[in-house]
C-alpha cells in the first residue's frame, strides 16, 4: 500500500487541536516520512476513528456501513462466533472484537424476549465455568452476562464472573436497573452497559464503582429510542432522565464513561438504533447530559481503547493503526460536527 499524506490537517490529541501539521499513512499505520508520499487530503480536523463499544452487527454489509460513518472499530455485544468469526480481520470496513453468544438465565425476560437458545443460558452457578470456557474456546474477547432480574441470583453472576477473570477475560454485564447494577458491583464486573432506566445511579453507587475499578457504557440511544418506542405505542413505561441522570452522576463521581449504541436490527428489540449514525446521537446526547465535547469524543476513541485493551488505535501518533476520520468543522465547538465527514481510513484504507 503506498503512502499518502493529509497536508495542514489539525489533529486532535488531548482534549484539543493543535497547529496545522502533515500526517502521513503508510501502508496500515501512521508513519513520520512524507517523503514520496501522495498527497491525498489537505485542511480539517483530524480524529482518531470512532470506536462503538455496543452493537450488534448482521454481516459484512454492516461493517462498512458503519466505516462509512467513521466508526472504524465495533464490539459486537451478543452474536455467535459462528457469525462473526468471517467477519474479523476484513479490509476496508471497521474491525470487530465481540463476546459471541451471552449468558442468561432461563427466567430472565431478555430470554423470553429475544427468543434465546439453549447455548446461552445459564441455570446455576456450577455451569457457569463450563460456560465460560466453551465462549473463550470460540474466540470471545470479552464474556457478556446479562443481569436484568427476574434472572441470575448474585452467587451464578459472582461465579460467571470469576470464571472469566480466571480466563483473562473482562466481563461486560447488561443491566439496564438499579438492582442489576448493584448486583454486577458486588460480583466484580468490568464493564456496565446500559444505563438504568427505573432510578439513576447515585453518587454513592457511582463512586463505588469507581472504587472498584469498573467502567460503564450508557448506550443513551438506546434508552432513549426504548421510552420513546414505548410512548408512542401508548404503553406507560419508564422515563429517560434516569438514564441521562446516571450519566451525570457517574461524570461527576469519575466513573469512566464509553460510547456505545446497541445499534441493532433484531425483530424482538426495545429499539434499534441504526447502524453508523448513532454514534454520532450518543456524543450528542452525553453532551446533552453534562459531559464537554471533548470528553465525549474520548469517551468514542481513546477510552474504549483504553478499557477493551486496543492498544494499537484511539489516538493519532506514528506506529498506531490509521483509523483517522477527517472532519469539516471542528467537533470541539459543536459535536454534531463528527458527522460532517470529508474521509475516513481503516487500517490505511480509504474508505
Amino acid at each position: 500500500m503506498a503512502s499518502s499524506t493529509l497536508r495542514g490537517v489539525r489533529v486532535y490529541r488531548d482534549g484539543a487541536f493543535g497547529d496545522p501539521e502533515d500526517v502521513t499513512i503508510d501502508g496500515s499505520t501512521i508513519g513520520t516520512d512524507a517523503s514520496g508520499a501522495l498527497d491525498v487530503e489537505s485542511g480539517g480536523f483530524l480524529i482518531p476513528g470512532l470506536i462503538d463499544c455496543h452493537v450488534h452487527i448482521v454481516d459484512a454489509g454492516t461493517l462498512g456501513t458503519f466505516a462509512d460513518y467513521g466508526v472504524t472499530t465495533v464490539l459486537d455485544m451478543g452474536n455467535p462466533m459462528a457469525l462473526l468469526a468471517p467477519l474479523r480481520g476484513q479490509p476496508g470496513v471497521a474491525d470487530l472484537r465481540a463476546a459471541g453468544v451471552v449468558s442468561t438465565s432461563p427466567e430472565s425476560a431478555h430470554a423470553k424476549r429475544m427468543h434465546d437458545e439453549p447455548s446461552v443460558l445459564v441455570r446455576s452457578p456450577t455451569e457457569a465455568d463450563a460456560w465460560v470456557a466453551a465462549r473463550v474456546e470460540e474466540g470471545a474477547d470479552y464474556i457478556k452476562v446479562v443481569i436484568d432480574l427476574p434472572g441470575f441470583d448474585q452467587e451464578t453472576v459472582n461465579a460467571l464472573v470469576e470464571a472469566a477473570h480466571a480466563r483473562g477475560r473482562k466481563v461486560v454485564a447488561h443491566a439496564s436497573r438499579f438492582d442489576a447494577v448493584a448486583m454486577a458491583q458486588a460480583a466484580g464486573v468490568d464493564i456496565l452497559t446500559h444505563a438504568p432506566l427505573d432510578r439513576p445511579i447515585d453518587a454513592a453507587q457511582a463512586e463505588a464503582l469507581v472504587a472498584a475499578g469498573a467502567i460503564i457504557v450508557p448506550t443513551l440511544a438506546m434508552m432513549e429510542g426504548l421510552v420513546e418506542g414505548l410512548k408512542r405505542a401508548g404503553i406507560p413505561g419508564p422515563a429517560y432522565e434516569p438514564a441521562r441522570m446516571s450519566v451525570a452522576n457517574a461524570r461527576s463521581a469519575g466513573l469512566p464513561i464509553l460510547a456505545g449504541t446497541d445499534a441493532n436490527v433484531a425483530p424482538f428489540a426495545p429499539s434499534t438504533p441504526p447502524f453508523g449514525d448513532s454514534l454520532h446521537h450518543e456524543l450528542e446526547l452525553l453532551v446533552e447530559a453534562g459531559l464537554s465535547t471533548a470528553e465525549a469524543l474520548d469517551d468514542a476513541t481513546s477510552l474504549p481503547a483504553d478499557h477493551f485493551d486496543l492498544a494499537d488505535r484511539g489516538r493519532i501518533r506514528p506506529g498506531l493503526r490509521a483509523d483517522l476520520v477527517l472532519l469539516e468543522d471542528n467537533p470541539l465547538v459543536d459535536i454534531s460536527a463528527t458527522r460532517r465527514i470529508r474521509g475516513v481510513w481503516v487500517a490505511g484504507q480509504r474508505v
